[in-house]
């Protein structure tokens, strides 16, 4: 691959198959052409929040042109948010607002899609029932997509000291957020604090894991254990953790829109991906427990 394109990504390790061969080649051929304009990655996580918010209205039609112009709409709100990372990379913007923009944008999307699939249910069969699995899957949605970038920043972690600079603790959040001046970026770093808490909480065999290899070697971590870690933690990408990202859950979205039979997508959601969660933390805190073990 172009050396270019390569040093556009976080990591190739990271990628699934989509976003290697589709997504992320288009994204880094559009920020290329906008690395030699005003166009900065924060405008462009903007704009693909409206993109996307506009697939849950072309969804909310009963009509297969309508939806098929919403799929289109999604595919290319997911175009730009790999724009906006890669451009960030090309052009050396980057910023901590811009992380937490780019972790919600897809967030926002989906909320916004469950709205009108159950706006759409309630048309059809003339009640409001249909809110009570929009909100479930919307709460469902955000700690799946939580928990995935998670695991996915704390690879990059394991990598190396560079690639894992974005992986923080809520108490450095924290230090950093008391001490900027009262405004928006504030407010996005309080979300982001929120966030990374909910995170820590989920994950206890994670932390301790975290903590002992802090307290054993600083940052200098062994090599044998970073690659340890990323040996196992790639195998778990593979086998559940991609499920819960965009290609995973889009994909299932894409058919069941297509076939009319839309409330099967909240029972995807609802019951399938959160099992998956579950089993994905279950491997994930009993694979940090070994390698704790490992190096006591």
């Amino acid at each position: 691959m172009d050396k270019a394109f390569m040093a556009s990504l976080k990591s190739v390790e990271t990628e699934n198959v989509f976003d290697l061969y589709f997504y992320r080649p288009i994204g880094f051929q559009i920020a290329r052409v906008l690395k030699h304009t005003a166009v900065t990655p924060n405008m462009v996580t903007i704009f693909s929040i409206f993109v996307g918010a506009g697939t849950g209205i072309m969804f909310y039609y009963d009509n297969l042109t309508y939806n098929v112009i919403g799929i289109l709409l999604l595919i290319v709100a997911n175009i730009l948010d790999c724009v906006d990372g890669q451009l960030a990379r090309i052009t050396g913007i980057k910023s901590k607002v811009g992380r937490v923009l780019d972790g919600i944008s897809g967030d926002i999307w989906f909320i916004v899609i469950y709205v009108c699939l159950a706006l759409r249910l309630a048309h059809i069969f003339g009640t409001a029932w249909f809110f009570v699995p929009a909100v479930l899957s919307g709460v469902s949605h955000l700690i799946q997509a939580e928990i995935t970038d998670y695991y996915k920043t704390l690879h990059l972690f394991f990598e190396s000291r560079e690639k894992g600079m974005e992986f923080q603790s809520s108490r450095q959040i924290r230090e950093q957020r008391i001490n900027m001046k009262k405004g928006i970026n504030r407010f996005f770093y309080a979300l982001y604090q929120y966030y990374t808490r909910i995170q820590e909480w989920l994950t206890p065999a994670l932390q301790q894991l975290l903590y002992r290899l802090h307290d054993k070697f600083g940052e200098d971590i062994p090599e044998p254990i970073r690659l340890d870690y990323r040996k196992q933690s790639n195998r778990l990408m593979k086998r559940y953790i991609d499920f819960m990202t965009f290609n995973g859950r889009s994909i299932v979205l894409f058919l069941v829109i297509l076939s009319g039979y839309v409330w099967i997508y909240f029972i995807y959601e609802i019951l399938i991906l959160n099992f998956i969660l579950l089993l994905a933390i279950y491997k994930h805190e009993k694979m940090c427990q070994k390698i704790c073990n490992e190096i006591s």
